[in-house]
């Protein structure tokens, strides 16, 4: 069974970090493209950031271009998200994603694979 699980998540100050990790089991997406997207209370899920399979090509959303930062271990089947400079506006639970693509794509419709989420909260 895939299971994509996240972590890091919780509360923190407008200004403060995070590191978010998603853990893969149940198969390897050493191959894959993998994203991070969010969704706060009463809006659609929106896309945050994505890597593909070699780490050599990132996209981020705007509103978190300079501040967060994707990343991903292969050998240890593990993505993370690695987010400075927190606003409230960031506030929501977090998702990772992984495509059966190997190229980038901010297109939730390209994701097969979801995590259950991590909430994450800033305050002001």
């Amino acid at each position: 069974q895939v299971q994509l699980v996240e972590s890091g998540g919780g509360l923190v100050q407008a200004g403060g970090s995070l590191r978010l990790s998603c853990a893969a089991s149940g198969r390897t997406f050493s191959s894959n493209a993998m994203g991070w997207f969010r969704q706060a209370p009463g809006k659609e899920r929106e896309f945050v950031a994505t890597i593909n399979w070699s780490s050599i090509s990132t996209v981020y959303a705007d509103s978190v271009k300079g501040r967060f930062t994707i990343s991903r271990d292969n050998a240890k089947n593990t993505l993370y998200l690695q987010m400075n400079s927190l606003k409230p506006e960031d506030t929501a639970v977090y998702y990772c994603a992984a495509s059966l693509r190997s190229g980038t794509s901010w297109g939730a419709r390209d994701y097969y694979y979801w995590g259950q989420g991590t909430q994450v909260t800033v305050s002001s």
